[in-house]
């Protein structure tokens, strides 16, 4: 398998050779219904590396057959069992990371040392958390005194579909993945058509981990054709769904009629908040992180800094400094800290904004432009990293997702204010306070209409906690025993005396 995986990676960057993918169902490589592909292209330097499977129904209706099969020995596997399986994937990809990374990178644009670094680990440790998790779930028993004993039983869903974005690929698709398998349900699962390869590395570390063939199926293919497919159809219970709000919501128009599970994380716009007695120094080197991570491409970036006027100035200078310093390049290269955005398509998207913050009387204090780096690159989605000062708070570039790497920055005067123009938007995601006041971090951390906040931290994630959104932000929670709660069906038993 590890040779496998070599001669991908070695097919794309050595080589130079275009590699075909396959849909992975029933355990075996397949090529789609139509024979029909979409081109996958490398970001940072515009050339073709993929043929990519267009799928459709009708490679649903296969996946499906090969799922139902599966569940009649996975769904009465043991919770050790599963755990043991799950942990030789895990294992597998700490084995394979560095390809596994090299992947990642050249599919999705993202620095290699960011994809060594989060997106693989990250893989990794989402199925070992979940191996561990599933050994430790409990129900619960209520005592009827003296008459009757009432237990939970917490049983797999069946066959569930798993819909993942093209930020995060391996990241997020085996964050949806893991506890799906763990609680013994059967997946099928679809990862962005922009950013598949590793999905079809996964595949190969879940064969030879031992995972029983359809338990875990993999289509490739655009999100209106088979993603909605996998919505529709009527033996997949439950849809795990990461991705934007506008897709958000019609899978919810699609599912909500079938009486499926629905778990929609969705988009965000989320306030950095930063007042004057904060720590100073950690401050500003947090929000250039959470500014510009994974070239902005993050759901949980904080793109509306708002800092107290008192320190407004000084801070905006400062910020504005050291994003100059930051290196946009190549995305293998050691030195690179941004890399290109995901496709040419964002990209424009993203410039499209920038154009839209001038429009709106908005002043670009660094970058705001694409960029043309040298050879391999020249032809890249490069944008430099842009701060933007002067705009109202409820103007089109401080309330619509932008997603790349763009921040404004927002003075304010009093708490009152800045949760005003911190709540204005449609979305509920996530927020960053920064204060050394605990008692204004719990009032703000009460008051912010969101589902995460984190005081003086950003992106601190204990996988045990709840994640999700409010408001236009989502519905439902991922994570820890809410993921595993989400993948199964609560059933009560009461004996009586």
């Amino acid at each position: 398998m590890n040779q496998y995986i070599q001669t991908i990676v070695g097919d794309i960057l050595v080589r130079h050779q275009m590699v075909n993918l396959y849909n992975y169902i029933g355990g075996h490589n397949i090529t789609n219904e139509n024979g029909t592909f979409i081109d996958g292209i490398n970001p940072a330097t515009g050339k073709k590396i993929l043929n990519i499977p267009r799928s459709n129904s009708n490679d649903v209706l296969v996946a499906v057959i090969a799922a139902e099969k599966a569940y009649q020995t996975w769904s009465q596997t043991s919770n050790e069992f599963r755990h043991d399986i799950l942990m030789k994937i895990a294992d597998l990809i700490v084995k394979n990371q560095t390809l596994f990374a090299l992947a990642e990178s050249v599919d999705s644009g993202k620095t290699v040392k960011a994809a060594t670094e989060i997106d693989i680990p990250r893989a990794a440790a989402n199925f070992k958390f979940f191996a561990t998790a599933i050994m430790n779930f409990s129900s619960e028993s209520h005592e009827m005194q003296g008459e009757a004993i009432n237990y939970t039983l917490r049983q797999p869903i069946g066959i569930v579909g798993c819909i993942a974005p093209w930020n995060l690929p391996l990241y997020l698709l085996t964050w949806k993945i893991a506890p799906a398998l763990a609680a013994g349900n059967c997946v099928i699962a679809k990862p962005s058509e922009i950013t598949p390869l590793t999905a079809q590395l996964l595949s190969l570390v879940c064969k030879e981990a031992g995972l029983p063939n359809g338990v875990l199926n993999i289509l490739h293919g655009y999100g209106h054709e088979v993603g909605e497919a996998i919505v529709k159809h009527p033996k997949i219970k439950a849809i795990s769904f990461t991705g934007s709000t506008a897709t958000g919501a019609n899978i919810a128009r699609i599912a909500a009629p079938m009486f499926k599970k629905l778990s929609l994380e969705l988009g965000g716009k989320n306030p950095n908040i930063i007042f004057a007695d904060c720590n100073y120094e950690k401050a500003l080197e947090t929000s250039i992180q959470s500014s510009f991570s994974n070239q902005g491409q993050i759901c949980l970036c904080g793109s509306r800094i708002f800092v107290q006027r008192a320190m407004y100035e000084r801070f905006k200078y400062d910020f504005v400094d050291k994003v100059h310093r930051l290196i946009v390049g190549d995305p293998l290269a050691t030195d690179s800290i941004l890399g290109a955005l995901v496709s040419k398509e964002h990209a424009q998207k993203v410039m499209s904004y920038i154009e839209l913050a001038k429009e709106e009387g908005g002043k670009i204090l660094c970058g705001g432009t694409m960029l043309k780096l040298p050879a391999p690159c020249e032809n890249g989605s490069f944008i430099a990293p842009t701060v933007i000062t002067d705009l109202p708070y409820n103007c089109r570039t401080n309330q619509e997702e932008i997603f790349g790497p763009v921040v404004t920055i927002t003075p304010f005067d009093t708490e009152e204010e800045v949760l005003d123009m911190a709540n204005s938007v449609e979305y509920g995601l996530a927020a960053s306070v920064w204060t050394e006041n605990i008692g204004r971090a719990n009032r703000m951390a009460t008051k912010l209409q969101c589902g995460l906040v984190w005081i003086n931290c950003w992106m601190l994630r204990d996988l045990r906690t709840p994640f999700g959104g409010t408001k236009s932000s989502g519905v439902g929670r991922e994570g820890g025993v809410e993921a595993l709660r989400f993948f199964t069906e609560a059933k009560n038993v009461t004996v009586k005396y």
